[in-house]
């Protein structure tokens, strides 16, 4: 597995999200009428919610989001889904997932279909590399 994808956001190191540490900061996580609107409309947080620094970085920054969007009451496959798109809307164009578990083909499969861009993941046991590729567009 090739591990020298340039990091789009200006960062020469590849940012890694590690999943399980996520969802051990949901369960700890103090809920909010609004925060419970985020989990059932994801969407809905990534629109109206935005980061109140710009000096956060790219990670932190895509933390503080992931929580308000990512939920232990729907699978893995759709808060991966979640934050792919949450990385991408962050300039994000490639990085990895620290897993606590390797997906399935099946698993792998499901992500691909969700997300709309041309996307390639590579697995490497309980790591799961993103690269985004920008769409081709006719001349």
């Amino acid at each position: 597995m090739k591990q020298d994808y340039p990091e789009s956001a200006g960062s020469s190191e590849k940012i890694c999200i590690d999943y399980a540490d996520y969802l051990a900061a949901l369960c700890n996580k103090r809920w909010r009428f609004m925060d419970a609107m985020y989990g059932v409309l994801p969407i809905f947080g990534m629109v109206t919610k935005g980061p109140r620094s710009r000096h956060v970085v790219v990670k932190e920054r895509l933390k503080i989001l992931a929580l308000q969007v990512l939920s232990t009451q729907v699978s893995d496959e759709t808060n991966i889904v979640r934050l792919i798109t949450l990385a991408q809307q962050q300039g994000l164009t490639t990085f990895d997932i620290q897993l606590p578990y390797p997906l399935t083909n099946e698993q792998l499969f499901t992500i691909g279909q969700e997300c709309s861009d041309t996307l390639a993941l590579t697995q490497q046991n309980e790591r799961l590399s993103i690269r985004i590729e920008a769409p081709v567009l006719p001349h």
